[in-house]
């Protein structure tokens, strides 16, 4: 199951993806909505991260977006750190129960 990353901070993105890449994870990271909105269009993203500097407004209008195109769980993400570890403890593990879940 592909997870879809969006946070505004390219270099936190880019942290984020190699976690979960060298992990094993499929994963995408945009820092728009504009470039989320794209690809959750494909229907190939079952999990999306939002990440915590995505403001309110965005956020809600993202997760409605989200719910038309197959995606099964959304999480609300904000970083901690170290960041890899965070990544490791919460997010891999919400995604691994969506694939689960199938």
């Amino acid at each position: 199951m592909r997870t879809l990353l969006l946070g505004r901070t390219p270099a936190r993105v880019a942290q984020v993806l190699a976690t979960l890449r060298a992990d094993g994870f499929d994963a995408e990271g945009v820092s728009t909505d504009e470039e989320a909105r794209e690809l959750l269009e494909t229907e190939e993203f079952g999990v999306l991260i939002v990440g915590g500097g995505v403001e309110p407004d965005s956020r809600a209008a993202i997760k409605d977006f989200a719910a038309q195109y197959r995606v099964r769980r959304v999480i609300d993400g904000a970083l901690a750190e170290p960041f890899d570890a965070y990544v490791r403890g919460e997010f891999e593990a919400l995604i691994r129960e969506a694939i689960s879940r199938g």
